[in-house]
Formats: C-alpha cells, structure tokens, sequence
C-alpha cells in the first residue's frame, strides 16, 4: 500500500532545494569577496568586482526564494504533504541569504552626485596636515598630500567637496581648546577610532578608521586653535585606498562633530 507521501508531486522539494542552494551560493560568494580581502588573498577590486556580480542576482534570488517558499507550502497543503513547512522554511533561508548577499554591495553603492574624491577637510585653503599617521601610510596608494591624485589638484578637489558636502566645515566652540579636546579624543575613541597621536598643546588628534566589511583603513587629523577663549575646530578624513570613498569620510567628519 502507498502512502500519500509517495504520491506526492517531487517538484516542492526540487524547487526549496534549488532556493536554499542558489541563495547559500551568492550569500557564499559575498561572503568570500570580503574574506579574501581581508587575509590578502586578492585586491579588494577583485572583492569588489565578485559583489557586482552578486549584486545582479542577488535580489532576484531572493526574491524568487520568498514566492517558492509561499507556493510549497500552499501544496503542502493541499497535498497534505507533512513536510510543506520544512521545505518552505528551507527556501526561506535560501531567500535570507540571497537578501544579505544584495544588501551588502547595496550598502557600497554611492548616493546619486557623490564625487569622485577620497579627501575632506573641513578646511580646504589649509588643510590639517597628519604627522604621526604619515608613516602607516607610507605604502599606501594614495597620498596624504591634498589634492595630489590623478586628474586632480587642490583647487578641483575643494571644489568638489564644495558641491558636493556644503555642511563640511570649521567648526568653532565657546570653550578654551582644553575642553573640547578632551570632548574630541573622546569622540574618537567613542567612534571606534585607533588614536594613532593625541598632542594637547598642538591641539592635534591623529587617529585610523577601518570599515567593517573590507577592513579599509581611512585616517583622520583634527586640528584645534584657540582664539580669544574660543576653539577653531578643524578635521580631515583620508582614505588610504580608492578613487572614490562613496561619501564615507564626509560621514565620518558628520558623526564626529555630531558627537562633539
């Protein structure tokens, strides 16, 4: 005697089994690109060109996996197959992870006008010079010289940090400078920043960000002047790598002055 099971239609299992995979597939993928970044095993252009390519199926993936997931288990029910849920919860965690695999190229994407720069100073006339940070980046590809990039000079670069980041500027405080650096190393150390230099009588700060999914390393100055008992408060955020840093260091100097 055959049980109902064995009269059930086979395409619900081939169907959440082929979510489940696709989906752990292109998760496995984003995963790895970061990954092989971070041990060395490959330029992040590379981590980069696999998100892309994630990035196209990704979305697709998963959102084919939430429909299988709803169809497999509607059968089931008619079916009165008893593992409907089983397999729907399967192409669920297909769909999860094909989800995740597209949020996080997503989260690299830069907004609509962000410029092709990868140095902001709230100070673009004079901008605050790194001493203590300068030999970290001395096999970096890009220079800690402003505006010292390809297809670019000093006067291009501010104006396109003009256009593009109009709230990026000095800051001034009514409080003497000893204040507002302790508040400032504070907000360093409150962002998760490495303090590479912290000079109270040169009112200057040096410190290090690393992004959380490739491990960029961007270095930050903060240069402090007091005048007449109040504190000119100026920042400079600098990635060490790429052309573009799809608007990170003006968020960074955003989230730093936010705090103090």
């Amino acid at each position: 005697m055959q049980t109902t099971s064995e009269h059930s239609p086979k395409w619900p299992k081939v169907l959440a089994l082929v979510a489940f995979f696709a989906g752990l597939l292109v998760g496995l993928v984003a995963l790895l690109a970061a990954l092989g970044v971070w041990l060395g095993l490959w330029d992040f252009r590379l981590g980069f060109g696999m998100l892309r390519i994630v990035n196209l199926s990704a979305l697709w993936i998963a959102v084919a996996g939430s429909i299988i997931a709803l169809v497999v288990y509607a059968a089931s029910r008619t079916s009165r197959r008893n593992n409907g849920v089983a397999l729907g919860t399967l192409a669920l965690v297909g769909s999860f992870a094909a989800a995740l695999a597209y949020y996080i190229p997503e989260t690299y994407r830069p907004p609509e006008g962000t410029p092709m720069i990868h140095d902001i100073s709230t100070d673009t006339q004079n901008p605050p010079q790194f001493v203590e940070v300068l030999p970290l980046r001395a096999d970096a590809p890009n220079s800690a010289v402003y505006g010292d990039s390809p297809d670019m000079t000093p006067e291009k670069l501010a104006q396109l940090q003009k256009e593009a980041y109009p709230d990026i500027e000095t800051q001034v405080y009514n409080e003497p400078m000893d204040q507002v650096f302790a508040r400032a190393l504070k907000a360093a150390n409150d962002l998760g920043w490495d303090v590479v230099a912290q000079v109270p009588e040169e009112g200057r700060i040096e410190a290090t960000d690393t992004t959380f999914w490739f491990r960029f390393k961007d270095d930050i100055v903060i240069r402090m002047v007091e005048e007449n008992g109040k504190t000119k408060v100026d920042a400079r955020s600098v990635s060490r790598v790429g052309i573009s840093d799809v608007g990170k260091n003006a968020e960074r100097l955003r989230a730093f002055f936010d705090r103090l």
